[in-house]
């Protein structure tokens, strides 16, 4: 698979038939959340997807010299085979922690796809991960939720303390860049499982970061409760509680998860 081998007029590239997933699919939680998807997995399935992946890896890599053509034209059509496979909840298979996300098993099509076989289990490792992060983020969406009957001061609390635990959950994933990206992304989907509309949701989630996260920035837990406080205050009109010892039990059950 030597880089000097490689020759884009012999080597085909027909484009990826399935079209990309838009900006909004990736918003709509619906198109993403595990309850609504069964993913079924075993080792036949395992097997299976390795052998797909495997026929889609180029026998000679471009590498450098070939501006890593081949490579990333295996990583477009493995994203299909994942997406025609499985759902368009699959999309953030590939969706790098450089990039924003949550994904450590696969980097990009140019570091990513080398042999047949160490291909294929990249693949295989990225799509689990994808699969167990959504998962905890559904149940970490379900322990945050405010109760449905409760009042203005009590649903301000519960979506303060909901923003700064889940600002904090783009935060450990891993991300670097583009993080706050990932961040805004959960918070809107949050904020849709409480009955939010999508478009409010975001505008609600826009208005209380206003820029004020940066990539490759933790910020302060100053700044993150800050915004939890101005987001809980834009939906409710009321300030989170600042007496927090009647709820001591639930802040150390949020914090331990």
């Amino acid at each position: 698979m030597a880089s000097a081998d490689y020759n884009r007029d012999t080597l085909p590239l027909p484009e990826n038939r399935v079209p990309p997933i838009s900006y909004e699919g990736m918003r709509n939680w619906e198109e993403l959340d595990p309850a609504r998807h069964p993913f079924a997995w075993d080792e036949d399935e395992e097997a299976h997807l390795r052998s797909l992946v495997r026929e889609w890896v180029p026998p000679v890599l471009s590498g450098m010299a070939g501006w890593w053509q081949g490579e990333c034209w295996c990583e477009s059509q493995v994203d299909a085979i994942i997406r025609e496979r499985y759902g368009s909840w699959a999309w953030g298979w590939s969706w790098c922690y450089r990039h924003g996300g949550p994904i450590g098993s696969w980097v990009s099509g140019a570091s990513s796809v080398t042999t047949p076989d160490d291909t294929a289990a990249r693949v295989v490792a990225a799509l689990l991960e994808w699969r167990e992060w959504l998962e905890r983020t559904a149940r970490r969406f379900a322990e945050l939720a405010p109760p449905p009957d409760a009042s203005p001061e009590d649903r301000s609390w519960h979506l303060e303390r909901a923003c700064v635990r889940l600002v904090t959950h783009a935060l450990d994933s891993g991300a670097e860049g583009g993080w706050h990206g990932q961040a805004s992304m959960v918070l809107g989907w949050f904020l849709t499982t409480t009955g939010m509309d999508q478009a409010e949701a975001g505008r609600a989630v826009e208005s209380a970061i206003g820029g004020r996260f940066k990539s490759w920035v933790t910020p302060e837990r100053t700044l993150i409760e800050s915004v939890g406080e101005d987001l809980a205050v834009g939906l409710t009109g009321h300030a989170p509680y600042r007496d927090h010892r009647e709820r001591a039990a639930l802040e150390d059950l949020h914090d331990r998860y």
